[in-house]
């Protein structure tokens, strides 16, 4: 299992921090997901062997954030 934190930008309340966390949920490999608003991050814990940190950019990208 690894962890990863990735800065992400345009995210200011609950509705942004569950689009975010359910995104990347449904990601295969991915255990959990973690946003912090305060930081503008997301921390996620995953299978290295089942998902990548380049899915990862996509899924939040998808619902309209940027990772930086």
């Amino acid at each position: 299992m690894q962890t990863v934190t990735l800065q992400v930008e345009g995210m200011s309340c609950d509705h942004c921090k569950q689009a975010v966390e359910g995104a990347l949920k449904k990601l295969t490999g991915v255990e959990r997901a973690e946003v912090n608003l305060n930081e503008k991050n997301v921390t996620v814990w995953y299978d290295e062997n089942r998902a990548t940190v380049a899915q990862m950019k996509e899924a939040i990208e998808d619902q309209g954030y940027d990772v930086v």
